[in-house]
């Protein structure tokens, strides 16, 4: 590799137990995976990346094993660890759960909503559309992408099933694994943005499968452009 090396080093702060810094490997690895510092196709060595990580091997091995199980890289014999490429098969297996996911989570963040007073999520989602409203134009993918994540993980907390949440930000990454992009494949940042304001447009309605239908609309939708983008079925 050239330039920069794709990780930052670790910070130690204070006695750490390795499995602690085995978790902190873990989280920056995968971080930088997701991001593509880490390129889809490549392979590492535990050396390289326990030294850009500033640890020893033994976290950074212990990380990558952990990451190997997610299905996030595969270990090679004697050669180091290979970072996944994610399929069209994978995405379209991916956005199956999530359809049965997230459709029954936003309906039960409604219900949630509708039985306190206020309307924090709605007005945390709409802070969400304005943000994702000012990379529009011009426009920044990665930022309204981040904008869009945090949008959907509201919607999950809401639900009150953290594991339920904890798989679905799992499940993408593992989409964003090699940078499949709806953006400029029928579908823009303008589109994209319609559709997460028909979501709040149907939370605010007070219809539990109002806001199920446009979840799975938007889902349906993103499934079919991914899938085309990684190369098709």
């Amino acid at each position: 590799m050239s330039g920069r090396p794709p990780l930052d080093p670790l910070r130690h702060a204070g006695r750490e137990r390795r499995t602690t810094l085995t978790d902190r490997a873990t989280d920056a690895l995968r971080t930088a995976i997701v991001e593509g510092r880490l390129r889809a196709g490549e392979l590492y060595s535990v050396a390289q990346l326990a030294d850009q990580l500033g640890v020893s091997r033994t976290p950074a091995r212990e990380a990558l094993l952990l990451l190997e199980r997610q299905g996030m890289v595969r270990f090679e014999r004697n050669r180091g660890a290979r970072v996944l490429e994610t399929s069209a098969r994978d995405v379209d297996e991916i956005f199956a759960l999530r359809l049965l996911l997230e459709v029954p989570a936003a309906e039960a963040a409604a219900r949630r909503a509708a039985a306190r007073e206020g309307d924090e999520l709605l007005t945390a989602l709409e802070r969400e559309l304005v943000e994702m409203a000012a990379r529009l134009d011009p426009p920044n993918e990665n930022a309204f992408m981040g904008h869009d994540r945090a949008f959907h993980q509201l919607l999950l907390d809401a639900a009150g099933n953290g594991r339920l949440a904890a798989i679905v930000e799992d499940l993408r990454d593992h989409v964003h694994l090699r940078g499949v992009s709806t953006v400029g494949r029928g579908r823009d940042l303008r589109a994209i943005y319609d559709e997460h304001v028909a979501i709040v447009e149907a939370l605010r309605t007070g219809d539990p499968p109002a806001i199920g239908e446009a979840m799975r609309r938007h889902l349906e939708r993103t499934r079919e452009l991914l899938v085309r983008a990684a190369g098709g079925l």
